[in-house]
């Protein structure tokens, strides 16, 4: 599938929007007890470049060579507890999903940290090439698969419907049409004002669409994807699955390949995704970023923002695309 439409790219590349402690800026405390569990000194500590958090995480490696993917996050910092979720989920999901497993955890020093397999690999860069798309999306279809019926282990973790979070954290366009919320400044320039009633429309209908019972990742982002020196995807950050429909999640991963000039639609073939629900995908997710995008200064990443708008721009055109707008 090669391009058939013009490339947008963001401000800053998904691998390089992180800004990380170092690992001297840890604890001495924290990082002894790091060496410690890995068994030797710590020589090296690689900052990974891409997310949006301001935490720690890095690959880590030992003077034996051992290593691992270490995250940590203050106890009293919400991070923390999405490190602790994120350890949980992984340690319970089949096999054959291609995700990074928890080595250990620990408390130490008024910190959490969970060592994770690490991957020898990269964030996708855009434009996506066709194979580490391929790649992304054959990890995504495997894992699909193996959760349509999750095991009691992960639902007891604690997951909701995907329907309950489109109604209370991304009916944004409802809200707005209703006259409860302003327009962003940042759909300003966009067919948002203009077709405000439909995009309503479509968020609300919605939730009855992606009503389902299987295990979702719930963020599938490039960002949250890595390619290893093989070429195969690695699917990371599982911290907000939810279930639903798997093809919301895929429709979230596609916005990027629409934004990279290639036949998004053609992608989702296979998906079993209604149009209506494909459209209202891209309608709520559109309104939930360029609404964010629209918050003032973030306490997370400082490239978080114009990485909102880029996303909410894309996914917004997409769905004008597809619609004839």
């Amino acid at each position: 599938m090669g391009p058939v439409r013009n490339v947008a790219l963001p401000e800053v590349p998904y691998g390089a929007t992180a800004v990380r402690p170092g690992w001297t800026d840890l604890p001495e405390s924290l990082r002894e007890a790091i060496a410690s569990r890995l068994g030797t000194p710590v020589v090296t500590a690689h900052p990974a470049g891409g997310g949006f958090t301001r935490a720690f995480a890095a690959v880590v490696t030992a003077s034996t060579g051992a290593s691992g993917f270490v995250k940590a996050a203050p106890l009293q910092d919400p991070t923390a507890d999405w490190y602790a979720r994120e350890a949980s989920i992984t340690a319970l999901l089949p096999p054959v999903v291609a995700a990074p497993r928890p080595l250990w955890t620990m408390v130490d020093s008024g910190w959490f940290v969970v060592c994770l397999e690490p991957v020898d690999g990269h964030v996708p860069g855009l434009p996506w090439s066709p194979p580490e798309l391929d790649a992304a999306l054959s990890a995504w279809s495997a894992a699909a698969e193996a959760l349509a019926v999750p095991r009691r282990e992960l639902l007891d973790v604690g997951v909701p419907p995907l329907a309950d979070i489109l109604v209370g954290e991304m009916s944004w366009w409802s809200l707005i049409a209703a006259g409860r919320e302003p327009m962003p400044r940042t759909a300003h320039g966009t067919v948002a004002p203009a077709r405000l009633a439909h995009l309503a429309r479509l968020e609300q209908e919605l939730p009855r669409l992606v009503a389902g019972d299987a295990l979702m990742h719930g963020d599938l982002r490039i960002d949250n994807v890595m390619i290893d020196r093989r070429g195969a995807a690695h699917l990371c950050d599982w911290t907000w699955p939810c279930l639903g429909a798997p093809w919301f999640d895929t429709v979230t991963l596609l916005v990027t390949a629409f934004a990279s000039g290639l036949d998004a639609d053609a992608y989702l073939s296979g998906w079993n995704a209604p149009d209506e629900g494909v459209d209202g995908a891209l309608a709520a997710l559109a309104g939930y970023w360029l609404v964010r995008a629209d918050g003032g200064p973030s306490s997370a990443s400082p490239h978080s923002r114009q990485h909102q708008r880029f996303s909410g721009e894309q996914a917004l055109a997409w769905l004008a695309d597809r619609r004839g707008w």
